[in-house]
Formats: structure tokens, C-alpha cells, sequence
């Protein structure tokens, strides 16, 4: 039937018409803008995905900066240690030569002063940004990821642990705070007893204590070595500790300065002896014929005023103008020259670690950025095609809306005479 009061046709023609145009539309947007996901309404779920992960490639990039910044200070740092390695190298050849025959070893020790010098600079000039790893501290954190999960997000970091390659020389404040051993250990013939240390604190001077009744079965009385503060500040008996310390450190510490102790002044390691353990210090006896009595602990003394020894004090110390001091020499140079080596070793690794890390973090944003395009961009080849069919379309929309205007032209007709 047909109507002058509703066109069906034209209706049905009006409403194809109208969703050729919005399609039109969207995919005209999708082409000017490059996005087939643009906002929230096109497809929500898509969108907040996106927006995670361009947030996480944002948070990559800040990580890459860190970790070429932190790479930078490392390779300052491996730069000055090969320096002083070097410069190391060049004092132990003075060193030998002091030993010759013939030789003015004035003039060495004043080669070899300059040479300490020069070390001290290189220390001191080795930073980056502020930062000296050459000197005593606490590690250096690099961030180096952002790590998420279905519970939420974080970040892991890559620590590089100082390598403490001053010439400063220990000292320890006398008038800190002193702090008698927690444990009071008596030796009598043959004995072993276990020195336990606490949680190491930087800064803190730590000391081995002990006192009685002919020590050395000679010489030694109660009150040659008697416990209080500067018993504990004595130099050959204490460490103080640093920021990378760990109490195994410290006991081989003290244990080492003992035994040097015990060769500088003639003690019978028989009577008493100290070594590392572990995280512990053992002090034995093997006395079996004698009743002495020996009071053995480890002290501490709390300052802000302590300062830990650099781990090329004794390099400071070298004096080759006299025999004995030439040839302590070499031992010396050689035990600084292998903790050079170890500490270069160590920015080495680090820094590979970290240059591996930015190879990572550099392919791990490019394929977050692939992921992205992929769920947001706009297929163009595909885009185009659309296009072009929904061109067509709306043409022959307009065509079809126009013909069925046309039909009340044919109603019109019927009344004509």
C-alpha cells in the first residue's frame, strides 16, 4: 500500500544512509589519527591495556637513563682502579730496585712518595656526578627494572658495592664510647673459646681484648695490656669497620692484626692464639703445664670521629731507605696490587652486568611499543579498502534515499487526468 503520510522506503533508505555515514566517519578517524583504539568508548578493555603498558614503557625509559647513568660512574670508577693498578706496578718496581746495590734509596722513597701522591689523586678525581666508588661508602644502587605482577608493580635494582681504594690511614677516637665485651671467655690450659660478633655497624672501631697472667709465660702481665678505651684504640688490635663490611670480614680482620701483633711483640701463639672463623673469632690455648689465667672479648668503641682505613693504608706506610722497611715493602705493594686487581675486576663485571641490562631494557620497549601498535594503531592497507567501500556505499544510499522520495511523484500520477 502506498501512503502520502509515511514512506517506508524512503525510512529504511534515510537509516542505511545514516549508519554508511557513521561508519564513514569512524574510519575516516582511524586514518587521520592512525588509532583504530583512541579513547575508551572504542573499545575499553583494549584501551586500558594500552594506557598499562604505555605507562610501563614510560617508566622503562626513566630505568634506561638510570641505568646509563649508573653505567657512566662505574666505568669511571674500573678507569681509576687500572690507574692505581698501574701506578701500583710502577712502586714496586722502585721497590726492587731500593734492594740493589749501589742504589740512593732517598731519591726512591722520594719516586715513591709521589707516586702515593698521584695514587691519592687519581682516588679522589675517580666520581661521576658526584659519586666515588674508589672510596668508602655504601653500595650504589642502580634501578634497573620495573617488574609487574597480577599484585601490583615494583622495581629491582642492581647494587654495586664500593671498592675502597684511599691510602687514609685508620684511626680510632679515644674519647667514643667504649663498650666491654659482652662476653668474658677464660682461657686455663688447653682451651677454645668462640668470640661471636655482632651485627657490624660502619664507623664503629672494634677491638680484640685481653689481659692476665704471664701471657706469653714471660713478660707479659695483667696490666700490659689492660681493657678500657685505649687498649681498644691501639692500632695493631683494631678495625674499624665499613660500610661493606660483614662480621666475616672484621673477625679476619682482628684475627690478622693479632697475629701480627703476636710476631711484633714475641707472644707465644701456644698461650694464645686468635683466628677466623667464619662470621666468629677462635682463641685457643694449648698450654697443658701452666694455671694462667686469661681473659679474653671483643670491645667496641662508638665515635663519630672514627675513621676506617683506606684498603691501601699500608701503601701509605712503604719506606724503602732502610733494609727491613724495603723488603716489608714488597710484601706490601704485592697484597695492594692484587686488591687493586680484584677491585678493577669487580666495577668490570658490574659494568657488563649493567650494559647487558640497557641491551635488555632497549629490546624490552621495543617490543612493548610492537605490542601497543598492535592492539591500537590502524591497519591502514585495510583502512583504505574500507574506505573505498563505504564511498561506494553512501553513493548508492543517496540513490536509494532519492528513489524512494521519488515514489509520492508516482502517487501523484494516479490523479492526473
Amino acid at each position: 500500500m502506498s501512503s502520502i503520510n509515511f514512506n517506508q522506503s524512503a525510512l529504511v533508505a534515510l537509516d542505511t544512509l545514516k549508519g554508511i555515514n557513521k561508519n564513514l566517519g569512524t574510519i575516516q578517524a582511524q586514518i587521520s589519527t592512525g588509532k583504530s583504539v583512541g579513547s575508551a568508548k572504542d573499545n575499553a578493555a583494549i584501551w586500558a591495556i594500552s594506557k598499562v603498558m604505555e605507562s610501563d614503557v614510560g617508566g622503562f625509559s626513566k630505568i634506561s637513563e638510570s641505568l646509563n647513568l649508573g653505567s657512566a660512574t662505574i666505568a669511571v670508577a674500573r678507569a681509576g682502579a687500572e690507574q692505581i693498578e698501574g701506578l701500583l706496578e710502577d712502586m714496586k718496581g722502585l721497590i726492587i730496585s731500593s734492594q740493589e746495590e749501589g742504589q740512593d734509596q732517598d731519591k726512591i722513597q722520594t719516586d715513591i712518595d709521589r707516586l702515593k701522591d698521584q695514587i691519592t689523586s687519581v682516588t679522589n678525581a675517580a666520581q661521576f656526578n658526584g659519586v666515588n666508588l674508589l672510596k668508602d661508602g655504601a653500595a650504589m644502587n642502580v634501578l634497573s627494572s620495573l617488574d609487574r605482577s597480577s599484585t601490583g608493580v615494583g622495581t629491582s635494582n642492581i647494587s654495586v658495592n664500593r671498592q675502597d681504594l684511599s691510602t687514609a690511614t685508620q684511626y680510632v677516637d679515644t674519647s667514643g664510647t667504649f663498650a666491654f665485651g659482652d662476653t668474658v671467655l677464660y682461657l686455663d690450659a688447653t682451651q677454645t673459646r668462640t668470640l661471636t660478633l655482632d651485627d657490624p655497624v660502619a664507623g664503629v672501631a672494634y677491638s680484640l681484648g685481653f689481659h692476665g697472667i704471664d701471657i706469653d709465660n714471660s713478660s707479659f702481665t695483667e696490666a700490659t695490656y689492660q681493657s678500657g678505651s685505649s687498649a681498644a684504640a691501639s692500632e695493631p688490635l683494631s678495625y674499624v669497620a665499613k660500610s661493606t663490611d660483614t662480621k666475616a670480614d672484621i673477625a679476619a680482620a682482628l684475627a690478622a692484626a693479632y697475629a701480627q701483633y703476636a710476631v711484633d711483640n714475641g707472644l707465644d701463639t701456644n698461650v694464645l692464639n686468635f683466628t677466623a672463623s667464619g662470621d666468629d673469632i677462635i682463641a685457643t690455648s694449648t698450654v697443658t703445664d701452666g694455671t694462667d689465667t686469661i681473659d679474653v672479648h671483643i670491645d667496641t668503641i662508638v665515635s663519630d670521629n672514627n675513621v676506617a682505613g683506606g684498603t691501601l693504608a699500608d701503601v701509605d706506610a712503604i719506606d724503602v731507605t732502610t733494609v727491613s722497611g724495603a723488603t716489608a715493602a714488597l710484601a706490601t705493594i704485592e697484597t695492594a696490587i692484587q686488591a687493586t686487581v680484584n677491585a678493577a675486576a669487580e666495577f668490570g663485571s658490574a659494568e657488563k652486568r649493567i650494559d647487558n641490562q640497557i641491551e635488555f631494557v632497549g629490546k624490552l620497549m621495543d617490543s612493548m611499543k610492537a605490542g601497543i601498535s598492535a592492539l591500537t594503531d590502524t591497519n591502514m592497507e585495510e583502512a583504505s579498502a574500507r574506505l573505498q567501500s563505504l564511498q561506494v556505499q553512501q553513493q548508492l544510499g543517496v540513490q536509494a534515499l532519492s528513489i524512494a522520495n521519488g515514489s509520492s511523484q508516482t502517487i501523484l500520477s494516479l490523479f492526473r487526468g
